[in-house]
């Protein structure tokens, strides 16, 4: 019996860093924080195996709050702007809702 891989983590989350903007059907997003922490993503995300998160908000909405997202990178999104290197400031920023 073969088992299919996994795609990576960091092709899952594509070129979504702090600072990026990306656009797909659902809007336009700013990337907050990337946590690749599971445990941290899994509480964020709601469900069970998450290995990662991204918290952002949509620039197309004035009232836009962050908000957590988990959905894998895929040809219908696209990169407006390239976010900076990965650091571990910020990655508290923002906590589920109960």
């Amino acid at each position: 019996m073969n088992s299919i891989p996994l795609p990576s983590a960091d092709d899952e989350i594509g070129p979504r860093r702090p600072g990026a903007i990306y656009q797909n059907v659902d809007g336009r997003f700013e990337v907050l924080v990337l946590i690749r922490d599971p445990i941290r993503a899994t509480a964020l995300l709601g469900r069970a195996g998450a290995r990662w998160a991204v918290i952002v908000r949509d620039t197309l909405r004035p009232d836009g709050q962050p908000f957590p997202v988990g959905s894998a990178w895929t040809g219908s999104d696209y990169l407006i702007r390239c976010g900076k290197a990965e650091s571990g400031r910020g990655a508290n920023a923002f906590t589920r809702a109960a």
